[in-house]
């Protein structure tokens, strides 16, 4: 099963961008839309919070996820990633 880590940081990006704690999580847990950001060495999962499209960096450790932090993204900002090869399918 997987245990996930809430930083104090995560969670006031969560609060003050308006993302509930729970939809992250299941974000991270299910979304089938993954990628390796080659710069910052991460990976990031995207998903639907509500109407919008969010991208959760996130490191992982066995059966340990920690959300780096959490960020409306539009589908043009990560297709322009993966085109120039910041994001590979991870």
């Amino acid at each position: 099963m997987m245990k996930f880590i809430w930083s104090e940081y995560i969670r006031h990006r969560a609060e003050s961008r308006k993302f509930d704690l729970g939809k992250i999580e299941e974000i991270l847990r299910y979304s089938a839309e993954r990628y390796f950001d080659t710069e910052t060495d991460r990976l990031v999962a995207v998903g639907r919070h509500d109407e919008r499209l969010i991208m959760i960096p996130y490191e992982a450790y066995g059966d340990t996820v920690r959300a780096v932090t959490v960020h409306a993204v539009t589908r043009q900002q990560i297709n322009f990633r993966i085109k120039t090869g910041r994001f590979s399918n991870g």
